[in-house]
């Protein structure tokens, strides 16, 4: 699989997430790719409207939002990019809805990370 774009440069990934001890281990696990941090919903709303990602994983449970309400507000600008969840909000309700509002994987944190790479690598190679 492939971590370049198509214009050859590393796999854009934005991860909204308010717990940096979780960027230091994406950015670890996930070091093929060019990852953006936002710590907040509106960071990242603003980055998401801003640059061209190939992927955004985000969180369910924001300080200032939802990751479901951020994941609409991003369908109405961007139809085509795979949204990922990495959440602990683990109900089964959580999970369809963000489903529902455009995204095309969920994962229940704590998650394994081999699986949380095969899912990146999955969602990014089609992009």
């Amino acid at each position: 699989m492939s971590m370049a774009n198509l214009n050859g440069e590393r796999k854009r990934i934005l991860l909204v997430e308010d717990h940096e001890d979780d960027w230091e281990l994406l950015a670890f696990k996930l070091r093929e790719y060019k990852l953006a941090f936002a710590h907040c919903f509106e960071e990242g709303l603003r980055l998401a409207r801003r640059r061209l990602f190939d992927l955004f994983i985000l969180d369910n449970w924001l300080p200032d939002g939802s990751g479901v309400g951020l994941c609409r507000l991003i369908r109405k600008f961007d139809l085509r990019t795979p949204i990922l969840f990495y959440s602990a909000a683990a109900y089964q309700r959580d999970i369809q809805e963000a489903l529902r509002s455009g995204a095309q994987a969920y994962l229940v944190k704590p998650v394994n990370l081999d699986d949380l790479e095969r899912a990146v690598a999955r969602l990014t190679s089609k992009r």
